[in-house]
């Protein structure tokens, strides 16, 4: 199940049904989405899309979703999930652009490291960027994500993948992979 997790100025928890309406606005805001998957799904999609979060990955405990929350109020969306393409686990984030520029991105981020290396006991955590999504490039950075290699996506688009290892364990043994 997935736990809440808290941050100086913000809530994870797993989302509700009353969620729907606030998930399904902050996904088809264009600013946010540009970023996401494939850009901009439909409306329709991106409901289907959030009742699948309860009929699948929350039901089937397949991996952590949640509602980000300031104040009581949905203001982004996270994830931590097991993904191929890196061959591990990848952090997902999305805030709207109302909490943009004030550090919440950051603390998004390193709560979802947190409870990768934490609760799930991961050696490593992964990110995917889009290689034009700069803020969020400079953010991973600045918290202790390395390059690791591009992909080329099929519109010829480049997506980076990060990568952010545990530190090694008093004594110097390397943590398990």
């Amino acid at each position: 199940m997935t736990p809440s997790l808290r941050t100086e100025r913000l809530v994870l928890e797993p989302y509700t049904p009353e969620d729907e309406e606030d998930f399904v606005a902050l996904f088809q805001d264009p600013r946010v989405s540009r970023w996401m998957g494939d850009g901009t799904a439909s409306e329709a999609a991106d409901r289907a899309l959030f009742g699948r979060i309860f009929t699948n990955v929350y039901a089937r405990e397949l991996f952590d979703v949640w509602a980000v929350r300031r104040g009581g109020v949905l203001v982004g969306h996270a994830e931590i999930k097991p993904t191929e393409v890196v061959g591990g686990h990848e952090i997902v984030y999305a805030l709207a652009p109302s909490a943009w520029g004030s550090g919440l991105g950051t603390e998004v981020a390193q709560a979802l490291v947190a409870h990768g290396f934490g609760a799930l006991g991961l050696g490593e955590v992964h990110a995917t960027v889009a290689a034009p999504n700069e803020a969020s490039l400079v953010l991973l950075g600045r918290i202790g994500f390395e390059y690791v290699r591009d992909i080329e996506e099929d519109d010829g688009g480049i997506t980076r993948v990060l990568v952010r290892r545990r530190p090694a364990a008093a004594g110097g043994a390397s943590p398990a992979r």
